[in-house]
């Protein structure tokens, strides 16, 4: 379901296309509305004329000379008084009218006419309404006394408004369907326009979680350009992290070099019996070997995290491999229990040193056994190390995973520690709990955030 906000672009987009359909509707039943009653005016224009004409048709005198109308013009409203049809004639001293004026006449405006000229007026009719009036002037022929006459016809003009108007009413319902159609083909036409962007989200997200490294570059002409400039600025950013990488690992080789020179003075000092001074500088070269891989990883973590998958049962088999060569592994049963299909969304290097600090602490501490686990558990990946050794009380498993402190606090490995592995895990997304192994010992579970 699309959720629609005010910062959302196909709201935007979506207002004001209504906006502007509604606009351009407003606009399309004006411009109808004027055309229809330009129409109505033209037909009504028409049929005064032929009223015109039967009234011209219809003059006569009477044998002591007067002027009469002997042929009424067909439309009965004629003879209803106020009826909003008019005729006149005015032929020097003599008016002739219709019916319909009642008592009333239609002033005439003084303008002069050609012989058979028509004119077209607005004048006030004999209810005070606006009449729209033909009015022609006519030479009569010399039976009827050869004189000149003005002959007009009118309409009320209330009824081409109450034709408009009803041509309006018609119109709007079929107005307002069309609108609601073309703003339902609006909302398709950006559902369609928007669909590239809703794509690149999906690739970002996929990128973001591990499951792709680039966008891609099909999509739409419009949008191929930013994916491109994503797609350069994640290869700039993988390129970073590679440097820093090898700068890290350079570090890291220029530190422990000493460090291992360091480990060979010690055991020349035990040859010759001088333990005192070998244990206190092996405890400080082991104080040093510790903050120095953990300085070392906190600063490969700080250049940044590239999505990256890896399947956990390769990492088990690689870390176990070389915990079973120590002496501590060695004496060991191993259980590994994480399925071959599995994939986590980390780096195989991160993962390694994270379960390798805790297999190699699981395998200090154990009695007889370390089991390694794996399985999906909904969108996460979960990873548990269990030994049956002698485990830790649950009031100081929180003081475990205070940054600084040692799960082995008398041993001598060399493993980064669970403040580190901590680390690595926040950075891609993970947590790390300490709980109680079903045998009896530790059991440390770690989830990182599905792909």
């Amino acid at each position: 379901m699309v959720r629609l906000s005010l910062s959302s672009v196909r709201l935007r987009l979506m207002a004001a296309g209504a906006v502007s359909i509604a606009a351009a509707l407003v606009l399309a039943g004006l411009g109808l509305a004027l055309l229809f009653e330009r129409h109505v005016e033209r037909r009504a224009v028409a049929e005064l004329s032929d009223h015109l004409d039967q009234v011209i048709a219809g003059l006569d005198r009477t044998a002591d000379g007067a002027l009469i109308e002997t042929r009424l013009p067909a439309d009965p409203r004629f003879g209803q008084p106020l009826s909003g049809l008019y005729w006149q004639v005015n032929a020097g001293t003599e008016v002739l009218r219709s019916r319909s004026l009642w008592d009333s006449r239609l002033t005439l405006p003084d303008d002069v006419l050609a012989d058979g000229q028509v004119h077209e007026h607005t004048l006030t009719g004999p209810a005070g309404e606006e009449v729209l009036t033909l009015e022609r002037r006519v030479t009569l022929p010399d039976r009827l006394g050869g004189t000149a006459a003005r002959v007009a016809v009118a309409l009320d003009r209330a009824d081409l408004r109450a034709a408009t108007a009803a041509f309006v009413t018609d119109l709007m319902p079929y107005l307002a369907v069309l609108g609601l159609g073309l703003i339902a083909a609006s909302w398709v036409q950006i559902t369609v326009g928007l669909r590239p962007l809703a794509a690149i989200r999906a690739r970002v997200e996929a990128v973001r979680s591990g499951r792709a490294t680039r966008l891609g570059t099909d999509f739409p002409d419009e949008v191929r350009p930013l994916a491109a400039e994503v797609d350069g600025l994640l290869a700039a950013r993988e390129e970073d992290v590679r440097r820093a990488r090898a700068r890290a690992a350079d570090l890291a080789h220029g530190l422990k070099t000493p460090l291992q020179v360091l480990a060979g003075d010690v055991e020349r000092l035990r040859a010759r019996g001088e333990t005192v001074e070998a244990d206190e500088i092996e405890q400080v070269a082991t104080a040093m070997r510790r903050h120095v891989e953990r300085e070392l990883a906190r600063a490969r973590l700080a250049a940044g995290i590239t999505p990256a998958t890896c399947r956990p049962a390769e990492v088990v088999d690689r870390v176990v491999g070389v915990v079973r060569r120590t002496p501590d592994g060695a004496r060991l049963t191993w259980r590994q229990e994480v399925p071959t299909g599995l994939v986590a969304p980390i780096d195989a290097d991160d993962l390694t040193e994270v379960l390798g600090a805790l297999i190699e602490n699981a395998a200090r501490h154990a009695g007889s056994t370390v089991t390694v686990a794996g399985w999906r558990d909904g969108e996460g990946v979960v990873l548990s190390v269990a030994d049956d050794g002698p485990g830790i009380p649950a009031e100081r498993r929180a003081v475990m995973l205070d940054r600084g402190q040692r799960l082995d606090m008398a041993g001598d490995g060399s493993g980064l520690g669970l403040a580190i592995a901590q680390d690595i895990l926040a950075a891609w997304g993970g947590t790390l709990v300490l709980d109680d192994a079903p045998s009896g010992g530790l059991m440390v579970r770690l989830t990182v955030a599905g792909s």
